[in-house]
């Protein structure tokens, strides 16, 4: 096929990684990154409906969407439209990302199990529901706010600061016009990735990222710092509870909506005293644990999006690999404060066998400038390792990174801390 693949973080890297490893398609990236010219090619066109017509010109036989913006913005409609085949949720799906307003009501209409919660615009009544609830209380902005829009407040007054700087514009724009204030879960958190076709669905091994930059999940929250899966932390009896109150609901209430889902939900769960709560929803996987989880995949990666993309998943065994997979997050010098000056990436030559069998590179934040690849954005690579047990994984996973260099780099030393304590 001729797949086309829009995006240019580490998770599309990785999914582009895994169907090049097929050794059978032909790769296309919009707008890619300074290492996916390796895979595939690098096109340039941000306009929606002209993208549409150059996939057509050009034979695409399914495009794969991996950040949300696009699919907020309605770009499978526009797909769509054009008969092409595209996977990734309509724009009415990918409200249940776009609007942490509408997904709530969603989780409350149909019964699936979320924190009580109070949405508003109303200053007033914000502060006064605040009054009402137990510290901490998280305060979330309504639109999208790249992974930065929650305050797990420590006080009702920081809880309601964060509030009203949400609602006058002062944090997060228009994005904070609304609010969502609800209350703190006590448990541990996990994602639980769901590949959806409107009717079926494929649930992937359950993972657990590092949002905070520093050890002991210390400091501000980041895009993620690294993430494994399968977690020990899921059984089966949790797996049941999320498919049965959880994703066949949500499926069933899409479609009642008149937006059935397709595509990846990523679903946040807190699991409080061995029952999953929903704390949020995506629609597209998350970023590190794309990395961690395509290399898990038997099934082709093509082919388990291209059924998802043509409602045809029922037909499909999905099949899992017999290991476990940590990725560490390389960042720049300043992340997540600000940007960092450019720097070259050097790896060194890596001549150990269980390394180079056992690990890979997913390149996210960088350039090509002189044929040097240079680390120009904030998560600048993932180190992925995989073996037959966390610890290995883990182990290999470090082994790479200290393989790789460039002025600045940073990464937490803890990843996959909470399996193995």
């Amino acid at each position: 096929m001729n797949i086309l693949i829009l995006g240019s973080g580490g998770r599309e890297y990785s999914i582009g990684l895994s169907i090049y490893k097929e050794e059978k398609h032909n790769l296309f990236f919009m707008p890619g990154n300074g290492a996916t010219e390796d895979l595939g090619k690098n096109i340039n066109i941000k306009d929606y409906n002209e993208l549409a017509f150059w996939a057509k010109e050009n034979n695409i036989d399914l495009t794969i969407v991996g950040p949300e913006a696009p699919l907020v913005d309605g770009v499978v409609d526009i797909f769509k439209k054009e008969n092409l085949t595209i996977f990734g949720p309509s724009k009415a799906a990918a409200m249940l990302e776009g609007s942490k307003v509408y997904m709530k009501n969603i989780l409350k209409k149909y019964n699936i199990p979320t924190a009580a919660f109070l949405e508003t615009n109303n200053e007033n009544e914000a502060h006064d529901f605040i009054d009402t609830m137990n510290e901490p209380i998280v305060v979330k902005a309504d639109g999208l706010c790249a992974g930065k829009g929650v305050i797990i407040a420590q006080s009702k007054d920081e809880a309601k600061k964060a509030a009203s700087d949400m609602l006058s514009g002062d944090s997060f724009g228009d994005a904070g016009t609304n609010v969502v204030i609800e209350e703190f879960l006590d448990g541990y958190e996990l994602s639980i990735f769901a590949i959806c076709d409107g009717e079926n669905y494929k649930i992937l091994p359950a993972a657990q990222d590092h949002k905070r930059i520093g050890d002991g999940d210390t400091g501000p929250n980041t895009g993620g710092m690294g993430a494994y899966a399968p977690t020990p932390l899921v059984n089966e009896d949790i797996y049941k509870k999320v498919e049965e109150r959880v994703v066949k609901p949500t499926l069933d209430g899409m479609k009642n909506e008149g937006a059935p889902f397709e595509g990846v939900l990523f679903i946040g769960v807190m699991v409080v005293k061995g029952e999953p709560i929903i704390l949020e929803y995506n629609v597209r996987f998350g970023d590190p644990e794309c990395e961690i989880l395509m290399p898990l995949l038997e099934t082709p990666v093509s082919e388990l999006f291209y059924k998802g993309a043509t409602k045809d998943l029922n037909s499909l065994d999905i099949k899992i690999k017999n290991e476990f997979s940590v990725g560490v997050v390389m960042a720049s010098g300043n992340y997540p404060y600000s940007s960092s000056a450019p720097a070259e990436i050097i790896i060194d030559n890596i001549v150990d066998e269980d390394i180079l069998n056992n690990t890979h590179i997913s390149f996210a934040g960088v350039t090509k400038q002189d044929d040097k690849l240079m680390a120009t954005g904030g998560r600048v690579l993932v180190c992925v390792g995989f073996g037959k047990t966390i610890k290995q994984a883990r182990d290999r996973a470090y082994l790479l990174c200290g393989q790789v260099h460039f002025a600045g780099k940073k990464c937490r030393t803890d990843i996959a801390y909470q399996a193995l304590k």
